[in-house]
């Protein structure tokens, strides 16, 4: 059973991320470089933790985030380089680039785990910040089915610890906040 639910969320992920890349290719999404390459990055070594700690099925979604982060990264530096880059936006790179280097030396896999996702968040920072000002340069239905994705994912866990479940909380809690946000300021910005 846990098997399919796996199945299901990564197929959940194409799904979710199909309307997002129609959006790149007509120009209207505008997907921050720095916080795609940061995601890909980080994805493939959580899901190497994910597995190696009786992660299975459940991290199955965060193998197919990697491959798809890198993809969205190619496609938002194709798009736009790196213009509407911020000093603040390197800052958060480098510190998320910072933070996955350290993980290297944590002995540790919780550690390694929260440092992953200590990145994770920093890379998340331009996406906000542009998105905060751009709130129609994001798929809003992308996100929110994301968080759906990551949730379904944590029902597909073979084993349960604070290892396997931290990288879905977070995502789903993160990308639920991100919708939100995205509603909220198109609201605003009416």
């Amino acid at each position: 059973m846990k098997e399919i639910i796996g199945i299901a969320a990564v197929i959940l992920s194409f799904v979710a991320y199909a309307p997002y890349f129609r959006d790149i290719f007509a120009r209207k999404a505008k997907p921050h470089p720095y916080s795609w390459f940061v995601w890909g990055l980080t994805s493939i070594l959580i899901f190497a933790l994910q597995i190696s700690h009786g992660g299975g099925a459940g991290a199955y979604t965060t193998a197919s985030v990697a491959f798809i982060s890198f993809a969205v990264c190619l496609l938002a530096y194709r798009n736009d380089g790196i213009k509407d880059i911020t000093t603040t936006d390197t800052a958060m790179l480098i510190m998320a680039l910072i933070a996955t280097a350290l993980w290297l030396f944590a002995k540790q896999p919780t550690l390694s785990m929260i440092l992953l996702i200590a990145a994770d968040m920093c890379g998340f920072a331009p996406s906000i910040r542009r998105a905060w000002y751009n709130p129609y340069g994001e798929t809003a239905t992308m996100w929110g089915t994301n968080a759906m994705r990551h949730t379904l994912s944590i029902f597909a866990l073979q084993k349960y610890s604070l290892l396997t479940l931290l990288n879905p909380v977070v995502w789903a809690i993160g990308n639920f906040c991100f919708t939100l946000m995205l509603i909220f300021r198109r609201q605003t910005k009416l």
